[in-house]
């Protein structure tokens, strides 16, 4: 928890430093995640996964988490909390002896 916090706050400061907080409303920064997680899909695009640019894949990946914890941040969400509440009602709905070693959704499990 305390890497999340340590790093939502230099995200902060540094959004802070440059009076961009005005932009960052819940809307925009939920429309930055989706061009940047498009931006990180396009490295995969026409090619074999293990031919994508890994250094690019760090910095695109890098931007989701950026605009995801600053979004978290604007509605006081706990994000490791939310993880793990998420892995939990996925471990409901896709219980291991109906999903394991399958990739079909819940409902058709």
């Amino acid at each position: 928890m305390k890497d999340i916090e340590e790093i939502t706050q230099e995200l902060l400061k540094f959004r802070n430093e440059r009076d961009w907080q005005q932009f960052h409303n819940p809307k925009d920064l939920a429309l930055a995640i989706n061009v940047e997680a498009g931006e990180l899909l396009e490295l995969f695009l026409w090619k074999n996964s293990e031919n994508a640019n890994t250094e690019k894949i760090k910095e695109e990946l890098a931007d989701v988490f950026a605009y995801a914890f600053l979004l978290a941040e604007k509605y006081k969400l706990d994000v490791k909390e939310i993880v793990l509440d998420k892995i939990s009602k996925n471990g409901e709905k896709y219980p291991i002896e109906k999903a394991k070693g399958t990739a079909k959704k819940y409902d058709e499990l």
